[in-house]
Order: C-alpha cells, then structure tokens, then sequence
C-alpha cells in the first residue's frame, strides 16, 4: 500500500527493497519483563527462578504451570551466571526474544488500524538499555514498529528487554540488512522519513509529522551515518539551552517521538 506524501519536495531517487528479518532464541529476564511475555502469549520453553515462590513471583509460576510451560527451580548462582549478573529479580525464560518482524508486518498494522505509518528507524543503536528505552517509548507513542540494523547495532536481547519493561512483547521490531535501502523502500510507500541532528534544518517542533512518517535516531556517538542523512528528506534539531550538546539518545528519540504523538492526536481530534 502506499501513501500519499503530499507536495513536500524531495529528489527523485532509485528505490530498493528490503529483506525480511530473522528470530534468534534469547533468555529475558526480570519479573515485569517475564509477566509480560506470558500476558502476550509469547512462546517460552522454559522457566527458571531462584527464591520462595511468592508475591509476584509465585504468580508467574503459577501461571507458568497453567499453561504447561516447563519451571526449573535453580541457585541464585546459577541464575546470575545465566543472566549474565543482570538484575533478573529471581526469574528467567528462555524465548525468543520477540520474533522479528518484517517492515511489510509494521506497514499492515498500521492499514489494519486505519492510521499513517508511524515507523521508528534506528541507526547502529549499540547500547541495550537505548533499544529498550526507545522501545517502551514507542509503545507508549503509538508507533507502528521499529526499524533496527542487522550489523553494528544490539539486537533483541535480554538485556534490551529487561530495559523496555515488557513492551518489546508489543512494539514490532524488524532487522534489516540496509537502512540505507529500507529508507528508499518506505519513501517509495509514501511515507516522510525525517532524521535527527545536532544541525538538522528544522526544529523539531516546526516540523510537519502530521502524515505517515518514519523518524531515524543516530547512534550514541556519531549521530546518524552519512549516507542514511543523505536519504532522510528533511533533518530535525533539538535545541539545547545548556553546556552539554547532546543528549542521550533514548532521551533525543522521547522528546521527537512524543512530538510525533501530539501532532497525530491533536489532528485526530479535531
């Protein structure tokens, strides 16, 4: 399906597609994180916990039990080793760390729910507590999925999970070989791909995301790569009123994307 993007300007360009990603088996861990698996009806093999089964832990097991999920009770020490010393508050699982989209899948949620495309794109995002934080924020944002690397950039992992609060059982995540080429392919669908810049030539807040959109985070260090600002139509900036010149990227992708948010509801309450 595509989209009409209106008479904003934008260079004719080649477009290529995209291919579809993959699913690696991952452990998540963390008592928010595993209650939300099992609210959303992900696969899980198998779960493991240390600790007396009560409160919200004994929850968990229960349910675990009810749904003929497999529940090993095992040492504090083993369950450290297992989470990699992470703070999994006396439970793991063993699952797919969310399957992995396709960026098709993002594009049919939105038609499905009668909305523009709202797609998040990340660029070489490195730091699993970013992902996951950029995540939870998505789902609370309402955008359709996100958009992540296949190299030079964290997956679905544990850690990722842990840090989204569960919402990475909501938020449709594809892995793709080229951003540089999903971007050509999204433009091609009708959709505004705006990126995100220190010198971006509009402030974010002037910007028009009031269409099927699709917003690209830089890395934590360098920003966005050259070639993927080459294809954004248009950059945005955030303005800083301090000493310190950037911010974290989590927090850059928060201030845009609830931005994003605003201007989507208040045209669909008008």
């Amino acid at each position: 399906m595509s989209y009409g993007r209106g008479n904003k300007y934008r260079p004719d360009k080649k477009r290529v597609s995209e291919a579809p990603g993959e699913t690696s088996h991952e452990i998540i861990y963390g008592r928010n994180t595993v209650q939300e698996a099992l609210k959303s009806g992900r696969s899980i093999n198998k779960i493991c916990f240390s600790g007396e089964m009560s409160g919200s832990l004994g929850a968990i097991i229960a349910e675990a039990k009810s749904n003929n999920i497999v529940v090993v009770k095992q040492s504090r020490e083993k369950l450290d080793e297992l989470c990699g010393n992470g703070n999994h508050q006396g439970v793991a699982a063993y699952v797919a760390a969310a399957d992995y989209a396709d960026v098709d899948d993002i594009l049919k949620l939105a038609e499905e729910k009668g909305e523009d495309p709202f797609i998040i794109i990340l660029d070489e995002i490195q730091d699993a507590g970013n992902l996951g934080a950029i995540i939870r924020t998505a789902d609370a944002v309402g955008a359709h999925g996100i958009i992540i690397p296949k190299r030079r950039a964290v997956p679905l992992t544990g850690a990722v999970a842990k840090a989204s609060s569960g919402a990475v059982s909501y938020v449709k995540v594809a892995r793709v070989p080229s951003i540089v080429n999903t971007i050509e392919e999204l433009k091609k669908k009708g959709l505004w791909v705006t990126g995100t810049a220190a010198d971006g030539k509009t402030t974010f807040y002037n910007a028009d995301f009031s269409g099927p959109v699709a917003v690209v985070i830089g890395n934590e260090a360098e920003g966005m790569g050259r070639l993927v600002a080459e294809k954004c139509d248009y950059t945005v900036n955030i303005p800083m009123a301090g000493t310190v010149s950037s911010l974290n990227a989590s927090v850059a992708a928060g201030v845009v994307l609830y931005e994003v948010f605003r201007q989507r509801t208040h045209r669909n309450n008008k």
